[in-house]
């Protein structure tokens, strides 16, 4: 079977499942693991983002969504060549990746042939279900429950860990998750369940709902213990380097989180932002952040770090 991935968490589902050979297409954003570096590439973006702030971003974003552009292009000839047997999109996000429906019209002027799936997880039940879809369209169905057993056994300990920890006393930490900076947007759909299952309460997300652009009075208001920068598709050294030229509220230093030095950074991009296997490890990131005292040196090396304010 010949595989094209069109968005990045799939990439890491299929070579989870020890399919790297047969993947045959990837996005320009997929860069693990290392067997998907260097496979053709099916996309572009259509805008010049590099280097722009989070603010420039999201008003060239918004313009083209208004102007009803699209913000991906698929490289027709490129899937040509590569002669995929199934290919991978998603519907959940407009910003995040190719269009499942422009892709399905895509694949069917190629070939009939061509299966074309869309996996559109919000809650860590679905990633784990997109495991599974994957598993059973590529005919990999014992793999997959291999890695969902392994995926599950690791939450699972997690999970005792945080209720023993609770059970002696340790308070969820309150929190606001941030997976965009200027403006602000609170995360969504998982992101707030790896949260809750570490340890923590997100005080503005909503588990399974998209994230919402907030305000950074609200974040004020709420007093969270702690503020977690996650920019969606970002590394956390250009998370660090995006918080450098953020433009901050007059208030900020009213801010709970702020005053108590816990505005912390992390990999967004590896950990948060793909609906993958790697959530896991998010959680567990997460877990260290919140209770280092009993999660030592769990989280994925140079993963987050503190940002002195």
């Amino acid at each position: 079977m010949r595989i094209v991935s069109l968005l990045p968490s799939a990439t890491e589902i299929v070579c989870a499942l020890g399919l790297s050979r047969q993947l045959v297409g990837v996005t320009h954003e997929c860069d693990w693991p290392r067997e998907a570096i260097g496979k053709p590439v099916m996309t572009r973006p259509t805008l010049d983002l590099h280097a722009a702030s989070n603010r420039a971003i999201d008003r060239r974003v918004q313009a083209a969504v208004e102007a009803g552009t699209a913000l991906y292009e698929i490289d027709e000839d490129a899937l040509r060549a590569a002669r995929p047997d199934l290919i991978i999109s998603q519907q959940l996000c407009t910003v995040c990746a190719p269009h499942h429906a422009s892709v399905q019209e895509l694949a069917r002027s190629i070939s009939p042939d061509i299966t074309v799936i869309s996996l559109d997880p919000t809650s860590l039940e679905g990633i784990f279900n997109s495991i599974s879809t994957v598993g059973a369209m590529t005919e990999t169905e014992s793999k997959a429950l291999g890695v969902l057993a392994r995926l599950r056994g690791r939450l699972g300990r997690i999970e005792q860990r945080v209720e023993k920890a609770k059970a002696s006393g340790f308070r969820p930490l309150r929190v606001v998750g941030l997976e965009w900076l200027d403006p602000p947007f609170v995360v969504g759909h998982w992101v707030p369940e790896q949260i809750r299952r570490a340890g923590g309460w997100d005080l503005l997300g909503h588990e399974g709902e998209p994230a919402v652009r907030t305000t950074w009075a609200a974040i004020r208001d709420v007093e969270p213990d702690m503020l977690l920068l996650m920019p969606c598709g970002y590394h956390l050294a250009e998370t660090v380097r995006e918080f450098g030229r953020m433009r901050r509220p007059p208030f900020w230093s009213d801010i709970v989180a702020v005053q108590r030095h816990n505005v912390i950074a992390l990999d967004g991009s590896a950990y948060f932002s793909r609906p993958g296997p790697r959530v896991v490890d998010g959680i567990t990131m997460l877990a260290e952040i919140f209770d280092p005292n009993r999660f030592v040196d769990v989280a994925p090396p140079m993963s987050w770090e503190p940002i002195p304010v």
